[in-house]
């Protein structure tokens, strides 16, 4: 059961460290570190995806930072409450990692493939350009009665197809996962520069149930 619960959620990622190890959390005595890695797009454009991984995987006291890094594992998403409200906090859980040679290039150095259920109404718009685009909110189970939810979005056919879906729908999504900048207005003289996490739907499949 635990492993097809794990199947739900895999994600594959090669890239550049850029950054060193920062401590998020301990759980029965094992820490938890965050470390921001780069992953170029084919546009050349780059992504910074955060890692969440355990002290248990690698010896974080070293760093890494320039090397290239190759893991697997699941995005998992937690709430962490900030200005009276709670803000979607995404991370992809490393399962195993693995330190590459310089001149090393991956298969899918940006993979997703999720299998969940739409929990808020798809959002469809088109940008100034004309582009479709809709915004889709997945939950995909975790063992031990836990979800995760993972913003998603998806462009042209895919956004016609998205707008039509009812909250509840199974479906399965493969992708890559991006970073978006955006600005943050914090007060009236002051704005914020924050990124967003998201995964960009390259395919999807409403599964009839």
């Amino acid at each position: 059961m635990t492993e097809k619960v794990f199947d739900n959620n895999q994600v594959s990622i090669s890239g550049e460290v850029a950054g060193e190890f920062v401590f998020s959390h301990s759980v029965f005595g094992e820490g938890f570190y965050l470390l921001d890695v780069k992953v170029k797009r084919l546009s050349e454009s780059i992504d910074t995806i955060p890692l969440m991984i355990s002290e248990r995987l690698i010896d974080v006291t070293k760093s890494y930072q320039g090397k290239c890094v190759e893991v697997t594992g699941q995005l998992r998403s937690y709430n962490r409450h900030e200005e009276n409200r709670n803000k979607l906090i995404l991370s992809v859980f490393v399962r195993e990692i693995h330190i590459c040679e310089e001149e090393y290039e991956s298969l899918k150095p940006n993979y997703i493939f999720l299998d969940g259920y739409i929990c808020k109404p798809p959002v469809y718009r088109k940008t100034p350009l004309g582009r479709e685009i809709a915004d889709l909110l997945l939950a995909v189970n975790r063992p031990y009665g836990k979800s995760d939810y993972i913003p998603c979005i998806s462009w042209g056919r895919n956004a016609r197809f998205a707008e039509k879906f009812d909250v509840g729908g199974h479906l399965q999504i493969w992708g890559r996962i991006q970073s978006r900048e955006y600005q943050k207005k914090i007060s009236e003289t002051d704005v914020e520069k924050r990124t967003a996490y998201e995964v960009s739907v390259s395919k999807l499949e409403y599964v009839e149930t």
